[in-house]
């Protein structure tokens, strides 16, 4: 019986090692798709639809700011 406890011992060290390999895979997938993801985002920006969604997103918000100077968005009249 004494010697089954050395092979749990085994087994359980295994297990941590695996545990770990797996833990530092997962790492290293998130740090490459990360990187890619990054790259993927800078091609964007530097295409033409890239450029036109920053303009549009500009243009929006610029309206955004200049619209609705402490008026209300809606106006009723009376009459």
């Amino acid at each position: 019986m004494g010697c089954f406890s050395c092979f749990h011992g085994i087994s359980s060290e295994r297990k941590e090692q695996r545990r770990e390999q797996d833990r530092l895979a997962s790492a290293e997938a998130r740090a490459k798709a990360a990187e890619a993801a990054q790259k993927r985002q800078e091609q964007f920006e530097k295409s033409a639809a890239g450029r036109a969604a920053r303009a549009q997103l500009q243009a929006t918000a610029k309206q955004s700011a200049n619209t609705n100077k402490g008026e209300p968005v809606l106006k009723w009249q009376m009459g």
